[in-house]
């Protein structure tokens, strides 16, 4: 067995567990018999410590195996291991064994145009020879810039494609982070299997390394000089990409049967240390007089065989400085090379000194379009040209500057598209920044106000590589001087003023510039004034802009937050042109992506919200001729609306629970929707009544789909089965069983032959409908999947799910072909356009998110926000208030209403929270599925707790404060240690779990439950008592009585219920007109405070069960009401974003305390460049009209 074989074998024994660097070189220089002594001496470690780390291996080994493994014995175990786990040995000799199922085809990336390629035969062969005869593991192709590395680099892989398994390009031209990087390549190397990725730099290399033994890869990263530091010592790393030279060492020092190559101008310095019999470097040089001649014959140059030669060695054979001064004998000379050298041009040196006398050459248009083309980074058409020159150029003009530039060899032509070889881009972009780092100096402004530093309305990851590349060098730049970020500011504050000052400040990208810079810099914009002036490309999204002055302004091409929720449904018009979210604060948004003839937009605008539903969207769907849309909401009613203007047609009501599903019939006139209640309805579009109920499934109805005919329809429920139903009698004629855990997902194929389902138990699967069997099984997510979807051309599968991820699938072979990474929370809905080549996904991270289903890359996101109150508790002492909201914070508030602290760490919305009997200490329950601990006085996270697999809903302190309860929608209740964070105790329930409470004594825990019960639980003993049963909705909440003798509880139900301790007996039941979110007792326990989804919170009398007080002022649901333990003040907390205090004995509204909203007091007075969805929008986070007021 080779060294290469065993670390094959060791891999697959330790699994994720990876060794350290230095275990595995302990365990490689073990087995070439080396002593520690010996080893210690290589490594430079004390010899003690490397038998520690030895023998750490060995038993790590043990564990695995089974049996005693020592340095002595290891080579024998794992021969054996070998022959268990392999039956033919061949596979292992050729070391093709692993665990990813299919050979893919080359990944070539962003590929570029090698159809000029010419000559470079020796040193192809002299590359072939070393990755495929001596087995290099890392290669480096140098050379200065336009040598050629690039093109020989993608030659050099078409040639050995088809002695490795895997072929992967990829060009760092842009700098991208290296978790980035090496997050595409596992998912690319693990056929997208391996998506929960380790979080540190050194997890991921580890995994890496993993593939690399267990595949013959090929890796070519191009471009690496651009995460190399200019400026700096040669070979060596900015801030933040340090870890580079990690991958460079690792792959190069460590065994493994793969081949990294790098292109790059320089040599980075771990390959210049490791430069030996598996690390080598090949130095480019220029082309030689035959293959430079090859080269610029389609040039059409005139001149002899001697002339060509000194033309060649003039500029030392580099073949992009020859297509260059090519282009300048053909424009300016003729095409006579003799006439060009007797101009006595200088001996070339660097490629910039040409670059400088082409660009001197340009005209005004043409500079302006080489900038664009610097700044886009990626192609750019005419149309985009057109629409971001400043001033607007006649299209005739434009035409022909791209003529004249497609002429030299300064832009290249993709399709309809243009773009820079990257040398190039790297010149202009340069240019750029030394050009408006100038004007911003001088205010001597021109390329500030013409062009815009980074696009707000671009692919998302084109922006972020604005960032990197043009914005955050300009901010080093003018950092540089003083090191003092308030003296950038000054002079960007300057620049403002003298774009004020200026006749025509009402075009133009400076202020978009100047905004994006301070942003870039974290500067407080409050108060800041942009009044009158062109606000283009300004990036907005997730800024604060309090008190921010926009009036008479023009916005156009800018982009802010929007006022989503967590997102619940996704859909396309049937044209694609109009794209369709719905969300937990109960709306509906409309975003238009395409022009009249189908062309996408660059900048998607906001159409129009549909507003009417008073709890969450679930789902939402197209009519067939996209003039309407339906909608399924848990206010329990479907709705029809109008698309054109977003007004609501018609509300159908009857279901008894939630909605979850709505489908739209293929002929239009039939509605379908699925509910909690177990029933599915057919609805009349015409009349509004209902046609039919579909009776069945035996739990939540949880998605259903109309086949292509519309005869039949398919639903898929948490009783773990899909039903297939006709239409027109509503008998059920096929029941498909496989799942082990609730179906949430269901589609047709399109030719109606096949259904795709998802499920709680992670897997997708594929049905034929005549024979009722299951085709495939779809394995990789590592949670449950929320929705399914087939692609148009019925050959994919799309896939969403709570592990955060989207896949898509070849459902035939199973083959996994990309997964799509980005949404940071559960991705609840996923949706083709009709022409398959776009995805949208909807997740609890209040964002919609816009895929490129060739490449996997989102290219457009929407982000939301809201800011509704969730949780209100009181310290034990009466004077702080806790609040928690949908903006991930908690706050701490005095009674006066004054913010006191503000705490940050969740990353989704904060359900619920609770002070420590001591008053010190606040826990708080989030979405993103942990439970904070926090100091009261610092505002300083103490603790995070994990282990909830879904949304942590409520969170109790043990009366002794030493214990903590959780409770959430995995159906579990997790008992944590306080001191400590340690989970003691798991109770799994059948359940989801909406509330939980300690009794006084600290015995019992009330367990407020979906399936409408209470359960007693002893935490201490896990002993459960006999259910309360009585309520037929959900329960909400639950509160014990200071003498335990009573628990109180509210539920979905519409009723608070008083229930006896000892008999298990309800002694009252309160009934309100609508479902009950919160309800507690008052401090003497006389009374019984309510609050819901009517918006009031209501008093009622203890003793006689009469409601004698509805306090009225809250605009939205109201989910929950604390009371002061002196009994003076009653807090309550409201989806209207608001925590109101009220008197307890009057009712009377003391205070309403608003959490700031992000674009708080911005003034949008006359300000322009937007639709009225748009500004609506922008209102609803705080900005203000003055002119309506």
């Amino acid at each position: 067995m080779t060294i290469e074989e065993a670390l094959v074998v060791l891999d697959n024994l330790m699994g994720r567990e990876q060794l350290t660097h230095l275990q595995e070189t302990v365990f490689c220089r073990a087995w070439d018999g080396q002593t520690y002594e010996q080893i210690a001496g290589t490594v430079g470690y004390d010899s003690d410590y490397v038998k520690l780390v030895g023998s750490q291996l060995w038993q790590a080994l043990s564990d695995q195996v089974g049996q005693r493994v020592t340095k002595n014995n290891f080579r024998v175990v794992l021969r054996q291991c070998a022959q268990k786990a392999w039956a033919h040995a061949e596979a292992l000799l050729d070391l093709s064994a692993g665990d990813c199922a299919a050979e893919p085809a080359p990944d070539w990336g962003e590929l570029i145009d090698t159809s000029d390629f010419c000559g470079r035969s020796p040193e192809l062969t002299e590359l072939e020879g070393w990755i495929s005869e001596d087995r290099c593991r890392l290669v480096t192709i140098l050379g200065m810039g336009g040598i050629g590395k690039t093109v020989l680099s993608i030659k050099l892989a078409e040639r050995l494609q088809g002695t490795f398994e895997f072929v992967i390009w990829r060009s760092l031209r842009d700098a991208p982070p290296i978790d980035t990087i090496l997050s595409d390549l596992i998912q690319c190397l693990s056929n997208q299997q391996e998506t929960e990725l380790p979080e540190s730099v050194d997890g991921k290399l580890g995994r890496l390394l993993h593939y690399l033994r267990q595949h013959r890869c090929l890796l070519i990263l191009d471009n690496v000089e651009s995460i190399l530091g200019s400026g700096e010592q040669a070979g060596y790393y900015p801030i933040g990409y340090e870890s580079y030279g990690d991958l460079f060492r690792r792959v190069g020092e460590t065994v493994h049967q793969s081949c990294l190559v790098l292109t790059s101008r320089e040599k980075p310095k771990e390959v210049a240390a490791l430069e030996g019999t598996a690390v080598r470097s090949l130095k480019l040089a220029g082309l030689d007089e035959l293959e430079a001649r090859e080269l610029l014959k389609p040039k059409a140059l005139a001149a002899t065989t001697p002339i060509f030669d000194q033309l060649i060695e003039l500029y030392a054979g580099n073949p992009l400085a020859l297509k260059i001064a090519a282009a300048t004998i053909q424009e300016l000379f003729d095409h006579d090379v003799a006439e060009f050298l007797s101009q006595g041009t200088a001996v070339f040196g660097d490629i910039s000194d040409l670059l400088d006398q082409q660009f001197d050459r340009l005209s005004d248009l043409e500079k302006q379009i080489m900038y664009w083309l610097a700044i886009n980074r990626e192609g750019a058409s005419l149309a985009d040209f057109a629409a971001d020159l400043v001033p607007t150029v006649q299209k005739r003009h434009l035409m022909e500057a791209l003529a004249s530039l497609a002429r030299r060899p300064l832009i290249e032509k993709h399709g309809a598209s243009f773009t820079l070889q990257p040398v190039v881009m790297e010149y202009v972009a340069e240019k750029l920044i030394d050009q408006v780092h100038q004007e911003i100096t001088t205010q001597d402004l021109h390329l500030l106000t013409s062009h815009a530093l980074m696009k707000a309305d671009v692919e998302d990851q084109v922006r972020e590589s604005q960032i990197r590349m043009i914005v955050q060098p300009l901010l080093d730049r003018l950092m540089a001087p003083t090191h003092c970020k308030s003296e950038i500011e000054k002079k960007l504050k300057q620049v403002l003023f003298t774009l004020q000052k200026q006749v025509d400040c009402a075009t133009g990208y400076g202020a978009g510039n100047v905004i994006n810079l301070l942003r870039q810099l974290n500067v407080d914009l409050t108060d800041y004034d942009f009044s009158n002036l062109a606000v283009w490309q300004a990036h907005l999204q997730g800024a604060t802009l309090h008190q921010v002055n926009f009036s008479h302004a023009d916005l156009s091409k800018s982009v802010f937050s929007e006022t989503l929720g967590n997102v619940w449904s996704v859909a396309f018009s049937p044209d694609g042109s109009v794209l369709a979210a719905s969300d937990t604060a109960g709306d509906i948004h409309l975003w238009q992506l395409c022009d009249r003839d189908g062309t996408l937009l660059r900048h998607r605008l906001k159409l129009l919200t549909c507003q009417g539903h008073q709890h969450w969207v679930c789902s939402i769907a197209f009519s067939p001729d996209g003039q309407t849309l339906v909608s399924s909401s848990t206010d329990k009613t479907v709705k029809l609306w109008e698309v054109k203007t977003g007004a609501c047609l018609q509300t159908f009501e009857g279901h008894s629970d939630w909605l979850v599903s709505v489908a739209f019939s293929p002929i239009g006139q039939m509605v379908a929707s699925s509910s909690v209640d177990r029933t599915i309805r057919l609805w009349d579009l015409q009349t509004g009544k209902c046609l039919r109920i579909l009776n069945g499934h035996q739990h939540w109805v949880c998605s259903i789909a109309f086949s292509p005919d519309g005869q039949t329809l398919i639903s898929g429920s948490d009783d773990r089965t899909l039903k297939l139903w006709n239409i027109q009698t509503g008998d059920c004629l096929k029941t498909l069983t496989g799942h082990t855990s609730g179906v949430r997902g269901v589609d047709f194929s399109p030719d109606g032959q096949t259904v795709v389902s998802g499920s709680y138990d992670h897997t997708v699967k594929l049905w034929d409908l005549e024979t009722e069997r299951c085709l495939n099984t779809l394995t990789g997510h590592t949670n449950e999947i929320r929705c399914v979807s087939f692609s148009p051309d019925g050959q994919r599968v799309a896939s969403s799910s709570f592990d955060r991820t989207l896949k898509l699938w070849d459902w035939q072979t199973g083959q996994c072909l990309k997964t799509l990474q980005g949404h940071t929370e559960p991705v609840r809905s996923v949706a083709f356009s009709p022409n398959g080549q776009m995805l949208a996904s909807g997740s609890a991270d209040q964002s919609v998110r816009l895929w490129n289903c060739p490449t996997g890359e989102c290219f457009k996101t929407f982000q939301g926000y809201t800011n509704f109150v969730l949780s209100v508790a009181f310290s034990p002492d009466s004077q702080t208030i806790a609040s928690t909201s949908a903006d991930h914070t908690l706050k701490l508030w005095d009674r006066s209403g004054q913010c006191l602290k503000t705490m940050h760490g969740h990353t989704n919305w904060v359900w619920s929270v609770a002070f420590s009997p001591d008053g010190q200490t606040l826990a708080s329950g989030s979405f993103d599925q942990t439970i904070r601990l926090w100091d009261r006085q610092t505002g300083q996270c103490l603790k995070t707790m994990r282990g909830h697999t879904n949304w942590v809903w409520s969170v109790a302190f043990s009366p002794d404060g030493q214990q903590l309860v959780s409770s959430g929608f995995d159906q579990t209740i997790r008992l944590w240690d306080i001191a400590t964070g340690d989970c003691l105790r798991v109770l799994n329930t059948q359940s989801r779990i909406w509330s939980i409470a300690f009794s006084p004594d600290g015995e019992w825990v009330a367990i407020g439950l979906e399936d409408h019960h209470i359960q007693p639980w002893n935490p201490l003993t896990d002993q459960l008592l006999t259910p309360l049963k009585g309520h037929t909705g959900r329960v909400c909440s639950v509160t014990f009585s200071r003498d335990q003798q009573t628990l109180l509880s509210s539920s979905d139900d519409h009723t608070v219920k008083r229930w006896s301790l000892q008999t298990g007996e309800c002694l009252q039941t309160l009934h309100d007109r609508d479902c009950v979110k919160s309800a507690i007792f008052s401090a003497d326990e006389n009374t019984i405070i309510s609050g819901g989804l009517d918006h009031t919170l209501k008093f009622w009398n203890t003793n006689t069960g009469a409601c004698e007080h509805v306090l009225q002022g809250h605009r939205d649901r109201i989910w929950s009401v604390a009371c002061s333990s002196d009994g003076t003040t009653i807090a309550s907390g409201s989806e209207d974003e608001t925590m109101r205090l009220w008197d307890a004995n009057t009712g009377v509204c003391l205070k309403v305390v608003r959490n700031p909203r992000p674009y708080e007091g911005m003034n949008i007075t006359g300000m322009t460049g937007s639709t009225d969805a748009q500004k609506a929008t922008l209102k609803t986070l705080g900005a203000v009209d003055l002119s309506e007021l």
